[in-house]
């Protein structure tokens, strides 16, 4: 499987939160060859599922990776000497000091190339010359007269980021949107392993929709699919410039993570795969929510097992966001080897506390 290829697809789609239908579109068609049926829900999540080879009923495991991406909405339409433009609002956690200079896509009644400006620094009030940019003070310029962008754009449409995957050195990959089609990439992965692979569970996979703005994709899709057990898949902070308090590098693998939306049973479940195929991996913690999907999963219904695994990634909610291809394609691989090892006997032992990692 060509990960970069894989990447490029999906972090050139565009699918900011709560605008999904395009990203949700080519997921389903990336996912449609290595599943049983795939669906779109009434809300944007993407639903996959391949029937497991054990007896009916069967225990069923949902795989989640967010689909969305952070992005921009339009607030106002604004006019200056016969020029439309535009001014925004966030959709998710937008940094707004990576906002200045950016070029973005405008997804009106047709998509418009814009950049987003605004005076320079020397033209502002003295005492606003040295401080970040604020929403006030960026507008979108799609370049058309005022007649063509009142024509073409409502207040309320979606912007996204005008961002390519780039391939860097020892396969690192940069791109806008990696949180988390990495996620969604390594999810891909797993279905594929999986063809080699015979596995008692159903698998579930799910791309949830609007995760950066409230989870809403993973509450919705463990309430209606009812699974026995689920593992989030997120991208978490990755060592790099003037970020040394994490002792997660790029290429290190996945990473499992132990904390209150997680499942010890599920944690030390994924530890012990990963120890069975000798692969490496790190361990983080979250003291309170992860904020993550592991949460909307973890309290659906009456509460289901959930566990979590990262990939390591720089430069979080900005348009340079970084990977490094292998972490994918690890993460891909201990999923799948997690769904091959999963038996009639997981869910008694998850129950009577009797995982214990090795």
């Amino acid at each position: 499987m060509d990960i970069f290829k894989i990447l490029k697809q999906l972090t050139e789609t565009p699918g900011p939160s709560g605008f999904e239908k395009q990203i949700g579109a080519t997921i389903s068609e990336l996912w449609e060859p290595l599943a049983d049926t795939v669906g779109v829900d009434r809300l944007g999540s993407v639903i996959a599922v391949r029937h497991g080879e054990g007896a009916e009923p069967r225990p069923r495991l949902l795989l989640a990776a967010h689909l969305d991406e952070i992005g921009l909405m339009v607030k106002q339409i604004t006019t200056q000497n016969g020029n439309g433009f535009l001014r925004v609002t966030n959709l998710g956690g937008v940094d707004i000091r990576h906002l200045y200079g950016q070029t973005v896509i405008v997804h009106g009644q047709r998509d418009l190339v814009g950049v987003i400006g605004s005076l320079p620094g020397w033209m502002l009030p003295a005492d606003r010359r040295r401080n970040p940019f604020g929403y006030e003070d960026l507008a979108i310029d799609v370049g058309l007269p005022e007649q063509e962008v009142n024509k073409l754009v409502n207040v309320g449409d979606a912007i996204s980021f005008r961002q390519p995957a780039r391939k860097m050195l020892s396969k690192s990959v940069t791109a806008k949107a990696l949180d988390n089609r990495a996620s969604v990439a390594a999810v891909t992965v797993c279905l594929e392993y999986l063809n080699g692979r015979h596995f008692d569970w159903d698998v579930i996979a799910v791309a949830t929709a609007q995760e950066e703005t409230r989870l809403l994709g993973a509450f919705t899709s463990a309430f209606a699919q009812q699974p026995d057990a689920a593992v989030a898949i997120d991208v978490t902070f990755a060592k790099g410039a003037g970020l040394n308090e994490s002792q997660i590098t790029l290429g290190s693998g996945p990473v499992i993570d132990i904390g209150p939306n997680v499942h010890p049973g599920m944690a030390d479940a994924l530890h012990k795969t990963a120890k069975a195929v000798e692969m490496k991996i790190s361990t983080s913690t979250h003291p309170r929510a992860s904020g993550t999907d592991a949460y909307g999963l973890q309290v659906a219904r009456a509460g289901i097992p959930t566990g979590l695994v990262s990939i390591p990634l720089r430069y979080m909610h900005t348009m340079v966001e970084t990977i490094h291809e292998t972490d994918v394609e690890r993460a891909g691989r201990l999923l799948g080897e997690f769904v091959a090892r999963l038996d009639d006997k997981f869910l008694q032992d998850l129950a009577k506390g009797m995982m214990k990692a090795d």
